[in-house]
This record gives structure tokens, C-alpha cells and sequence, in this order.
């Protein structure tokens, strides 16, 4: 159960800490310039954000306000702006910006100087824009969002010099409160410059007076990073915790910068040790710990975190997956179906439930509890995973021996696209070939060709089927009109191959298609197991015992164990041809391979 559910629960626990990422959750900087750098499609600037989301500004420090020129609006005014309007809508931007820019020069008045800027943007033209935001800044100097924009135009421009000057005016006027959170947000800032060694220099110059404070350093830390530089990002992170031994966002940046993440992982750790409720840290360091692969200790930090808050949704979902992991499958259902319960009862929690109910299924699969399996497979909402999950309920309600009900299930569900339409076409000639109805099988796969007959897929299935029932033309042309379609396909190849040796007919050809398929993928040990067993009918013993012994290493499958079983038993090593026997049988008890080997050889185990 680990094994197969490893590629499944190492994505999922990570996710389930994403929000809790070791990287610190550092005040966002929601600049408008980030228009300048995307253009956005329909040039509109940014409506004006809140006052304190701007650099150097708080709710509490109002910024004055801008009067605006007492304008007349004249016939004249009148029609410039509607004939700059109609020439950019009809697609001449040039004469719409001109007319907007030299109307806003005329009149002083910001409002058509931002029109103008929004021209320029709409038709990605960065340096007109540049031009109409400074007469804007100029026109509006008060404005918030006007010096936002100013300030991202020349700091992607790499005109650092020219921001300087107002940077610091900004980091002078912010009250002791808010000068931390503007230290980060001038670091964000200066972040998007192409020269990142000329906007670190300028963000050491800007703080150098503000060193007694962590959140200086702690922007440092995040600039040196973003430049490359980890040593002084972990010098600066370290610096910050001096400063302020408490400091969760100081811990995560440390852990951040630092390279070797055994050493971030312990540095975590010992912040734990002098400040068991840094819960922002665990979270980090749980996370840190399931990417070492450490489920065991990852498993105990979550639970410390669960029992300070018993319905948090991610310590629930992440000790669900952990607990999994560690095939600990009681606690691992506890934990899911709290999580389940707690979700149920908080609507507004945007989480996806199904994950969880696949996971319970698979336990409940692991424990032979078809029901279970039943019950969690049905609620699966409709998304990502519905369609695997209802056709994973139909195969189970037919292995129950209800093929009726499982294929009408298959015919109830609405697939989208060629994709979806052969996965529901080759689960249910799958369920009728394992119901041995052959015939309707071939059937099914036949109506789904005809409106797919290029499938690379329904063509391997319909061959599959067809060499199950001893219709070797069939099977034949299907496989080789796949090696026409998809001539690297390594699976038409070996099936071919290893039909045609099985069979101890055309053995050249079948050494052929097998060489092919080893050549295309050198380590699948199915393909391996078909060169051995070619090698064996063509009479070359020691190729076939050491091709197949090299397979089961790679994968100690059931089949693989009969073929070998079989060279050694012709070789004369029946002892050893026994207990590779008794491996396949333990594992697959009614391998119809295995039967017909002793059957054929006499054997009885």
C-alpha cells in the first residue's frame, strides 16, 4: 500500500501546507507598475488601491490631496478629447496619445495626463507612458498611485538614480510604526529592476540609517538572496534575529537564505526550542521535514499543531496523508474523515474534498472493503478526479460480479473530449475482457475506433483483446498500425514480440519487434521479460536465465517469476524453478500463466 501510494500523498501533503511555505510571507507590494510590465490588454490603470497599500503611506498618515485646475469645458476642450478618444478606438493610438498628452499640458489637469498614460499602456508603447505618468506626477503630486506608477516606470527602466530621491523622502516622513513595512516594500520594489547588483547598492544606501531596526535587515536578506548572494542574506537574516530574538518572519528568512537544508531545518528547530508557539515555524519546518522525506517527525510537528487547534484543516489533511505514508492506515482514516467532517461544516473553506476521498478509498481498497471503497469513490465531486473515480467504482461493482450495472454506470457518465470518451471506451471492454465476453469486448472497442480510429490507445486495447481470442491478424494489423502512427510506441513492439514468441512461431521477427521495444526503453523490465523469454524459445538458456533475472530484480511481478521459474526448470535448477513458482502463486494465486506452466510441465507445488 505505501508503494502505490507514494506518487499520490507526497504532492498531497506538500500542498496541504503550500500556504505555509518556508519562504516568509513578507508584505506584498501591490504596485501598479506591475501594468507597466504586462501591459495590460486593455491599457486601464489600476483603480486606486487603498491608501495604505501604496509605499510610504498609512491609513493613518492621509496624504494631501491634489486640487484640480479650475477647467472650463469648452467646445474646443470638448473636442479634443473625443476626437482622441474616437482616433484610439479606431486604432490610431499616436494621435489619441498626442491629442491626450498636449490637452493635459494645456489644461494642468491630471486626469487627461492618466488617460494619456493609459493610451501608452494599452498599445505597450513604455516609453510615452513613462512621459504621461511624469507630467501625471507632476500635474498630481500628491497622488498615491501617480508616484506608484512613476516609481515602477523608472525602476524597470533602471533609472535608479532618479528614485532615490524620493525613496528616501518616503522612508524619512513613515513614522517609526510603518518604516519596517516600508523597508520590505521598497526591497519589492527595487526587486523588479534588471540591474540587481545597482537596486541592492541603492536598498543598502536607503536603509543605512534605519540599521536598528530587523526589518532593515530582513529586507537586505531578501535582496542579497534575490541577487544571488546567500551569505549576505544569511549574515543580514541573522543580524535581524539578533535584533529581535522572536521574530517568526526573522526564523523563515534564515531558513530562506540558508543553502544546506539540513542546516535551514536545524536553524528552525532550535527557533522551536526557545519558542514552542511559533506556529508560522512549525508549519515551515513541517514542511521542510516532508520534503526530506522525515514523515515521522514532519507527522509529529503537525500534531502538536493540531492539538493547540483541533480543526485546523491543514494539520488534519496533512496528518491524514502523513499517517499513510507510515502505513499507520487507522489514524490515517481518523484524520481524513475529521477533515472531511470539519470542511462539511465550514462551507466557505475553499478546499477541494476529493483528494481526501480518493485516499480513503484506497485505504478502504487495501482492507478488501469493496463497500467503503464504494461509498467514499461516490462522493468524489465533479473536477479533476470524478471521472477516474466513477470508472474506478464500475470496475469494482463488476469485479462484484455485476457487469450490468457497472457498464451502465460507464454509460451514464458524460466524458468530454477524445480523452475522457477512450478512457470510459477501454474501461468497459476492460471489464467485459476480464468477464471473458470477448466478443461484445471487441465490439465496444470497434464502435470507439470508428469514431477515433487513430487512437493510438483503443488500437493497443483492440489488439490485446484480439490476441486473447486467438485472432492473430487482428492483432497484428492493430499493433502495426500503431507503430505507423507513433513509430517510438515501445509497447506495440514488445506486445507484437512477445505474442509472436509466446506462440513459438516466426522467432527472428519476434527478436526483432523485442529488440525494437529493449532499444526504445533499455529499463522496463516487462521488455526485458520478453527478451528473455524470446531468447529462451530460440534455445539461448544463459541469455534468457540472466535477461529475467535482471527483470524480476527490477520488478518481482508474477509473470516475470513463471518465465524464469520455467528456464530454470529446463536448465535442471528445479529447486530454485520452485520457489520462484511459489513467489508467483503467492502473489497472484490465479495467474492463468502459472496454471498452464504446471499444468504443462507436470509440476505440482
Amino acid at each position: 500500500m505505501k508503494n502505490a501510494l507514494l506518487i499520490v500523498t507526497l504532492p498531497l501533503v506538500l500542498s496541504a501546507c503550500a500556504s505555509w511555505s518556508q519562504r516568509p510571507a513578507l508584505p506584498p507590494l501591490d504596485a501598479p507598475g506591475a501594468a507597466a510590465q504586462g501591459f495590460p490588454a486593455d491599457g486601464k490603470l489600476a483603480k486606486k488601491q487603498q491608501v495604505s497599500r501604496h509605499v510610504g503611506s498609512t491609513e493613518s498618515e492621509p496624504r494631501a490631496e491634489d486640487p484640480l485646475p479650475s477647467l472650463e469645458l469648452t467646445e474646443e476642450v470638448m473636442y479634443k478629447v473625443l476626437s482622441a478618444e474616437i482616433a484610439y478606438q479606431r486604432g490610431d493610438w499616436q494621435t489619441g496619445y498626442v491629442t491626450m498628452l498636449g490637452l493635459a499640458q494645456q489644461t494642468r489637469d491630471p486626469r487627461l495626463a492618466r488617460r494619456a498614460a493609459e493610451i501608452a499602456l494599452a498599445a505597450k508603447e513604455a516609453d510615452e507612458a513613462l512621459a504621461a505618468v511624469r507630467l501625471w506626477r507632476t500635474l498630481a503630486p500628491h497622488s498615491d498611485e501617480a508616484t506608484q506608477y512613476y516609481l515602477s516606470f523608472i525602476i524597470l527602466s533602471d533609472d535608479l538614480a532618479e528614485a532615490k530621491p524620493l525613496l528616501d523622502e518616503r522612508l524619512k516622513e513613515a513614522r517609526p510604526q510603518t518604516r519596517g513595512l516600508l523597508a520590505f516594500q521598497i526591497q519589492r520594489l527595487l526587486a523588479r529592476a534588471k540591474d540587481k547588483a545597482a537596486a541592492f547598492t541603492l536598498l543598502e544606501d536607503l536603509l543605512k540609517p534605519y540599521l536598528d531596526m530587523p526589518e532593515a535587515h530582513l529586507a537586505l536578506a531578501q535582496g542579497a538572496f534575490a541577487k544571488g548572494d546567500s551569505d549576505r542574506a544569511r549574515q543580514e537574516a541573522l543580524a535581524a534575529l539578533k535584533l529581535k530574538p522572536d521574530s517568526e518572519l526573522a526564523a523563515l528568512s534564515l531558513a530562506q537564505v540558508t543553502t544546506d537544508k539540513n542546516e535551514a531545518a536545524t536553524s528552525l528547530s532550535d527557533f522551536l526550542a526557545r519558542h514552542p508557539k511559533a506556529r508560522d515555524v512549525r508549519m515551515a519546518y513541517a514542511r521542510m521535514l516532508v520534503e526530506q522525506k522525515q514523515y515521522g517527525k514532519a507527522r509529529h510537528e503537525f500534531e502538536m499543531m493540531l492539538k493547540e487547534q483541533p480543526q485546523d484543516l491543514t494539520s488534519l489533511y496533512a496528518l491524514g496523508v502523513l499517517s499513510v505514508q507510515v502505513n499507520d492506515f487507522g489514524a490515517a482514516e481518523k484524520y481524513l474523515v475529521t477533515y472531511l467532517n470539519v470542511l462539511s461544516a465550514n462551507p466557505e473553506e475553499e478546499r477541494d474534498p476529493n483528494q481526501a476521498l480518493l485516499l480513503l478509498a484506497q485505504i478502504a481498497e487495501e482492507r478488501k472493503d469493496t463497500d467503503a471503497v464504494l461509498k467514499w469513490l461516490a462522493q468524489i465531486e465533479p473536477g479533476e478526479a470524478f471521472l477516474s473515480a466513477q470508472i474506478k467504482r464500475a470496475q469494482i461493482i463488476a469485479k462484484r460480479g455485476d457487469t450490468t450495472q457497472a457498464r451502465q454506470l460507464l454509460h451514464e457518465l458524460k466524458a468530454n473530449g477524445e480523452r475522457e470518451h477512450t478512457q470510459v471506451v477501454s474501461a468497459e471492454a476492460q471489464i467485459l475482457r476480464d468477464a471473458n465476453q470477448l466478443g461484445p469486448a471487441m465490439d465496444v472497442l470497434k464502435a470507439g475506433l470508428k469514431q477515433y480510429p487513430d487512437n493510438t490507445d483503443l488500437l493497443y486495447d483492440y489488439a490485446m483483446i484480439a490476441e486473447k481470442g486467438n485472432q492473430l491478424d487482428i492483432m497484428e494489423t492493430a499493433l502495426r498500425r500503431i507503430m505507423e502512427l507513433a513509430p517510438n510506441n515501445q509497447h506495440a513492439y514488445n506486445a507484437l514480440g512477445y505474442s509472436l514468441a509466446e506462440r513459438n512461431i516466426r522467432l527472428d521477427e519476434a527478436y526483432g519487434f523485442i529488440d525494437k521495444a529493449l532499444k526504445l526503453a533499455p529499463e522496463d523490465p516487462y521488455i526485458m521479460d520478453s527478451m528473455g523469454w524470446v531468447q529462451f524459445r530460440m534455445g539461448n538458456l544463459k541469455e534468457a536465465e540472466s535477461l529475467l533475472r535482471r527483470a524480476y530484480d527490477l520488478r518481482p511481478d508474477a509473470e516475470i517469476a513463471v518465465h524464469l521459474g520455467e528456464v530454470l526448470w529446463i536448465k535442471g535448477q528445479k529447486a530454485d524453478a520452485q520457489k520462484y513458482w511459489r513467489d508467483a502463486q503467492t502473489k497472484d494465486p490465479q495467474n492463468d500463466t502459472l496454471k498452464s506452466t504446471l499444468a504443462r510441465l507436470n509440476v505440482n507445488l
